[in-house]
């Protein structure tokens, strides 16, 4: 922002005359004042005392009267302690207003000729999307709408997780159950229908190793546990997955399953991509309704051989090594972490060699300067090994690698298990927001005139609002539960509030008649109306931050306080009904925030409706 470059500039040019010393204008804190101190933009002049070497209060006048003298937006200053605050004139104000409300690149930055790539859902094909996904989507999404604006050319992409013993699970499900029940002759969306079969696996298995766990065997291995304080339950609990491995039946049809795959069995593969295409019909078809998309989708049947070739080069440039029974490994443990499995004795791949070859892939094909990858904090360790494998392969773009971690997500009636069938479904959950949209709406009353269509669209953008919003507002770093009746609280700190604001501009719009006259006519402007100009005047570095930081929650919170904001200006101040020129300058002002708050939910994925 201009403003805040010349302030630092200024700064930087008086230190240099008056004492001699040189600083880096980035080493300069510049923002808004708090609400408590008089003042618009305060400088923090603490970094400076001991370079200075003097006083706090001391150094403030001095540099706020060079501000004063060489910046011709600031009218005064006053110092507290070791902040210069600053207050800018009304001329500056009013030009401000004038020269951006017609600006279409306001909040935008110019193109920086750097490339990012963002890998996000990635889901598996042995069931639907579900809240998870959700966040994952939406977080994903809104990065790369973010970055975007800031000057980068984003690559959106994902891996689709279409192999290995989940996927066979839903398939021998589907094949010993299904009575060839398909999407048409059910009725059931693909990715629906390949998740009840994934259920239903789980609830065989579960009725079998019950039984099982009455048999003999079972009972001898319980008496010879190392652990005899441990209960019944918690032992056979924590011996399922190797009951599943050693034991079960249903758990050896599903690896000879994998092993035919594989293999390239024909009746196999013939029933695993006729499976996935209902399930990429699924996913389509709630990608289209949450109003995302992907330039190129990777699949793991793909990408599941290929950084093999890769690890055995790094073998031979002495990076990975062999052990005795030819697995080959990364040793990590001069970084302060582990040996890492990269190839096993076998030769087959695990993920972490998939995604090496994934990673090189990606850079040959797009040339990309930084990789995002939006994936839960539970692989937060699985990321810290690639980069650093990646870095020791010395591959180009590995300083610019990034790992998107995000809390799970948690529904007020607690935890999701996919396979226990407890998840909530993508779609459901849209249906869910959208209903409960419909019904806050329609109780209100707005929407007389209107057909049914044009009332179904404004329910779905505000259900649609509401959802995004509510799972965008929460740093990703942190676990939420998400609360569908909560989003749609035309009240509460919600994506309906923030559109609330939007719809009260427009009706006003639709109400004006007549041009407008030059808001730089105005005179005296109020408290509410200076607080909207602030926000505003701040919008590009909210922007900023929430690209460099990966947080589109900056924003939504942002676009939060401005509603808030517009609200109070709106009951303080007549717009329609006030003299000439104030009525000019608020109308300015609200086509303004109409503006930022447009292009701020759009950063979010959201859509904006003209009535409520």
């Amino acid at each position: 922002m201009q403003l805040f470059d010349k302030i630092r500039t200024e700064i930087v040019n008086a230190t240099k005359r008056q004492f001699g010393s040189s600083i880096e204008p980035g080493s300069i804190p510049v923002g808004p004042t708090k609400k408590e101190f008089e003042g618009d933009m305060t400088v923090v002049i603490f970094p400076l005392v001991k370079l200075l070497r003097k006083s706090p209060v001391e150094i403030g006048h001095l540099f706020g009267e060079h501000l004063q003298k060489h910046v011709a937006a600031i009218e005064s200053f006053n110092v507290v302690q070791g902040f210069i605050n600053l207050t800018l004139t009304e001329t500056f104000w009013k030009q401000f207003l004038k020269d951006n409300v017609h600006n279409d690149q306001f909040g935008r930055a110019p193109k920086n000729g750097e490339k990012v790539m963002i890998e996000f859902s990635s889901p598996n094909t042995n069931k639907p999307l579900h809240l998870g996904h959700i966040r994952n989507i939406l977080l994903g999404w809104s990065c790369s709408k973010i970055l975007e604006c800031v000057g980068y050319e984003v690559v959106k992409v994902q891996v689709i997780n279409d192999r290995g013993i989940a996927i066979c699970k839903s398939m021998l499900a589907w094949q010993r159950y299904g009575n060839g029940e398909t999407p048409e002759s059910s009725g059931k969306k693909g990715d629906h229908l390949v998740g009840e079969y994934y259920v239903k696996f789980e609830k065989v298995f579960v009725e079998e190793y019950e039984a099982w766990q009455k048999g003999e065997a079972a009972g001898a291995l319980f008496d010879e546990r190392k652990d005899k304080s441990q209960s019944r339950d918690d032992f056979f609990k924590a011996y399922k997955n190797k009951y599943f491995n050693e034991y079960s039946a249903l758990g050896e049809a599903a690896r000879e399953m994998l092993i035919k795959w594989e293999n390239n069995d024909e009746e196999v593969k013939s029933l695993w991509s006729t499976m996935n295409g209902w399930v990429y019909s699924g996913f389509d078809a709630t990608y289209d309704r949450l109003g995302v998309n992907f330039d190129k989708l990777y699949y793991e049947s793909d990408t599941w051989k290929l950084g093999k070739d890769e690890v055995l080069e790094g073998v031979r440039k002495n990076v990975f090594f062999k052990k005795e029974d030819g697995s080959i490994w990364v040793d990590l443990s001069t970084l302060g972490m582990d040996e890492k499995i990269l190839l096993r004795a076998d030769g087959t791949s695990v993920y972490m060699t998939q995604d090496i070859g994934t990673a090189m892939s990606r850079y040959r094909d797009y040339g990309i300067d930084h990789m995002v990858y939006v994936v839960a904090d539970e692989q937060n360790y699985h990321f810290k090994v690639l980069f650093q494998i990646l870095e020791l392969l010395e591959e180009p773009y590995a300083e610019g690698l990034y790992h998107l971690a995000y809390g799970m997500v948690d529904l007020p009636s607690g935890k999701m298990k996919s396979r226990e069938g407890t998840v909530v479904d993508a779609d459901d959950l849209i249906d869910d927001v959208i209903a409960e949209a419909k019904k806050v709406a329609s109780e209100r009353g707005d929407l007389e005139g209107l057909t049914e269509a044009e009332k179904d669209e404004i329910f779905r953008r505000i259900g649609m609002a509401a959802l995004k919003y509510f799972i965008l507002k929460v740093n990703p770093q942190k676990r939420m539960t998400f609360d569908p009746e909560a989003s749609v609280d035309m009240q509460g700190t919600t994506g309906p509030y923030i559109q609330n604001a939007y719809v009260r501009i427009r009706s006003i719009g639709r109400k004006l008649e007549g041009a407008i006259g030059d808001p730089a006519d105005y005179e005296g402007i109020a408290d509410s109306e200076k607080t909207l100009l602030l926000q505003l005047f701040l919008y590009p570095e909210v922007v900023k931050k929430a690209a460099a930081d990966y947080d589109p929650s900056g924003i939504a919170n942002y676009l939060y306080d401005l509603a808030k904001n517009y609200h109070r200006f709106y009951h303080d101040l007549p717009i329609l009904n006030a003299d000439d020129g104030a009525k000019s300058f608020r109308i300015t002002l609200n086509q303004l925030v109409a503006n930022v708050l447009t292009h701020g939910m759009d950063l979010l994925g959201i859509e904006m409706p003209d009535r409520m």
